[in-house]
């Protein structure tokens, strides 16, 4: 029997369609924080070497997409478009936004736990938000705590630091940090590395962060169940981890893996002709970021290299203390989980570390994986493109809520199943202002049995194509050969933004740039009236 129902039955705000005979699953949304592709893209050299035990059960007993993608390369926008299932109107982290620019979501926007809440889920969250507290209060309750900055508040969380106490451990400081250069030549940012007691002794691995947000979530779960238990309701749990975002906290514990990985450490062949200065017909944009975070010393660019991975085998360790409290509760077989990426990370590709407002395929491939109850599915690998925006409604369907608002992602279970062979609607990507503004819009399409990305950077005279299974990221939009196809993507992203009211801000200016590439014809440009 299906229910028509409101998030607002006062006011019949954001009305939706319940099956309430469904029986669902408990849900399980895992996310990592800017994780470079090549430490799960099964393509990747460096996968035989990471050890990733967990993520690899993950991937084994579900279905990993290989071409999935972010909306965004900043983590609040990518969060705010994730959680909705729309493109976002954020396009900037708070911590660089202008005077009044929308750096969190408006109280009337609704993330899809809210849905579930409403229709009587146990809903509960551990770690990052970065989209605006409120909207996690709104999903999660009165009594959710969710840090609402890019980087975890380790002085000032106070369950962390209880947590350390009841471990009998002050908290942990860095060790000789890796440090960027400024561009006059003196000490720059700071990307972590080693932490260690206050005396210098060793960290235990369990008191790091990302130990302490599968330690609370496992808490967290408890109480859910304990909940579930009065209104035999699903549970739903989000558990955000900040790693392996930097700066890193990487326990001494690890020193001698350290050793072991370092052996088989490659620095990108982009990074030697950035730092030579032999890359050409690339947006300005990248050299921005190469003055703010790029590294131009290869050995320290090593050990960043070095410590992002070694962050990635503790993130997967902390994967694993959440992954053994659903074992503990038998909650894992029959579960449905989630495991994905905000954005991805550069690490020394062009030189360049962190991610940027630039429309690469370092910053917009995603790990994505989908484990579903009773072994459906399992050691699936969907190789066509898909979109963040894909999991809201997924996991509404999962959960039975059919909203009547627009969402622009699709539900992923059809792939999976595989009763289609690929997604159904484009998508786009967008940037917009971090540490320089790039107004730019990258379009995803198979063609000619490649997987392309294209970008057109707004304010500048090179647009980007990328083949996204080349892993040397050549840029091949002046490649002669591929003309044909830049061609036919400008024509299709033309097509995509022409369509769709939200996207003037960027067809206005793409019709004037690829006017000859385009049958736009004649007529008034000034648009003197906003159209309905």
């Amino acid at each position: 029997m299906t229910e028509h129902r409101y998030l607002d039955s006062r006011t019949g705000a954001h009305p939706y369609d319940l099956d309430e005979a469904l029986r669902p699953p408990h849900v399980f949304y895992l996310t990592a924080d800017m994780i470079p592709r090549e430490a799960w893209d099964p393509g990747s050299p460096m996968r035989e070497h990471l050890r990733t035990p967990n993520l690899d059960r993950l991937v084994a007993d579900g279905t990993l997409f290989t071409h999935a993608c972010t909306t965004s390369p900043l983590c609040g926008p990518s969060r705010a478009a994730t959680l909705t299932g729309r493109y976002p109107y954020l396009l900037v982290n708070e911590e660089r936004a202008h005077d009044g620019f929308a750096y969190a979501l408006r109280p009337n926007d609704t993330i899809f736990p809210e849905y579930l809440r409403h229709a009587a889920w146990v809903t509960k969250h551990a770690g990052k938000c970065h989209i605006g507290a409120h909207k996690f209060i709104d999903a999660f309750g009165e009594n959710a705590t969710p840090w609402d900055r890019w980087a975890p508040p380790l002085a000032d969380d106070d369950g962390y630091l209880r947590y350390l106490r009841g471990l009998g451990v002050e908290p942990p400081e860095w060790r000789d940090p890796i440090r960027g250069v400024r561009p006059g030549g003196e000490a720059g940012n700071s990307y972590g590395g080693w932490i260690v007691r206050p005396d210098g002794r060793e960290l235990p691995e369990e008191a790091t962060y990302s130990q302490y947000l599968a330690w609370l979530a496992g808490e967290t779960l408890a109480s859910a169940l304990h909940q579930r238990r009065e209104a035999g309701a699903p549970i739903y749990l989000q558990l955000d981890f900040f790693a392996p975002h930097q700066p890193f906290m990487v326990p001494t514990c690890y020193e001698e893996r350290a050793r072991e990985l370092a052996e088989h450490l490659r620095l990108p062949d982009s990074y030697h002709d950035a730092v030579a200065g032999e890359v050409e017909g690339l947006p300005r944009v990248y050299e921005f970021y190469r003055r703010n975070w790029g590294l131009h010393d290869p050995e320290t660019a090593r050990r960043y290299m070095l410590m992002n991975f070694l962050q990635i085998e503790a993130l997967d360790a902390a994967l694993g203390r959440f992954l053994d409290a659903l074992d503990r509760h038998g909650l894992y077989d029959d579960a449905l989980i989630v495991f994905a990426g905000d954005h991805g990370e550069m690490n020394c590709e062009l030189a360049l570390v962190d991610k940027g407002v630039y429309g690469h395929p370092k910053v917009a491939l995603v790990p994505l994986a989908v484990k579903l109850p009773a072994g459906e599915a399992a050691g699936i690998r969907v190789e066509g493109l898909v979109t963040l925006l894909d999991i809201a409604p997924t996991l509404l369907q999962v959960a039975g809520v059919a909203p009547t608002e627009r969402l622009d992602g699709e539900s992923l279970l059809p792939l999976i199943r595989g009763e289609v062979a690929a997604r159904g609607a484009p998508f786009i990507f967008e940037a917009g202002w971090h540490i320089c503004p790039n107004p730019a819009v990258s379009y995803f399409a198979e063609l000619g049995g490649r997987r392309l990305m294209y970008t057109h950077n707004l304010t500048s005279e090179f647009d980007e194509l990328y083949d996204l299974d080349d892993r040397s990221y050549r840029n091949m939009a002046r490649d002669p050969a591929m003309a044909e196809a830049r061609v036919e993507m400008i024509r299709r992203l033309a097509a995509f933004l022409e369509a769709d009211p939200r996207w003037a801000c960027y067809w206005h200016t793409f019709r004037l740039d690829m006017y000859e590439h385009l049958d736009v014809g004649g007529g008034d440009y000034q648009m003197l009236r906003p159209e309905p």
